[in-house]
């Protein structure tokens, strides 16, 4: 990360990332964002968003695009604290997938 550090208990969780949303173009025949393209288009989109260096995000899972479909994602604070992320399929048209991005309302501790 940059100088500019990641803190949850400063930020309310809740605000920065309502009504966030993304759009990636995948090349394969079915829509597929891979977990490591979906969690950096998720940083990117949330650094964007707050004016902060692009944070860890990372996801479990690949996201197909099919509409309504949905996954978590976490992002960790560089002290170590975490806050989960729903991301949501919205439409998809030929190879683009839209999304929203939807912040939990708390983050937990670190470990």
């Amino acid at each position: 990360m940059s100088a500019v550090t990641w803190s949850l208990a400063a930020v309310t969780a809740g605000a920065f990332l309502a009504g966030c949303s993304g759009s990636v173009s995948v090349g394969s025949t079915d829509p597929k964002i891979s977990k490591g393209k979906l969690g950096d288009t998720v940083a990117e989109k949330l650094a964007a968003t707050t004016g902060r260096a692009k944070p860890d995000v990372t996801c479990p899972e690949d996201l197909t695009g099919k509409v309504g479909t949905t996954t978590r994602c976490t992002l960790t604070a560089d002290d170590g604290s975490t806050l989960g992320i729903t991301v949501k399929v919205t439409s998809v048209s030929g190879k683009n997938i839209n999304f929203d991005i939807k912040a939990d309302e708390t983050a937990s501790p670190a470990k």
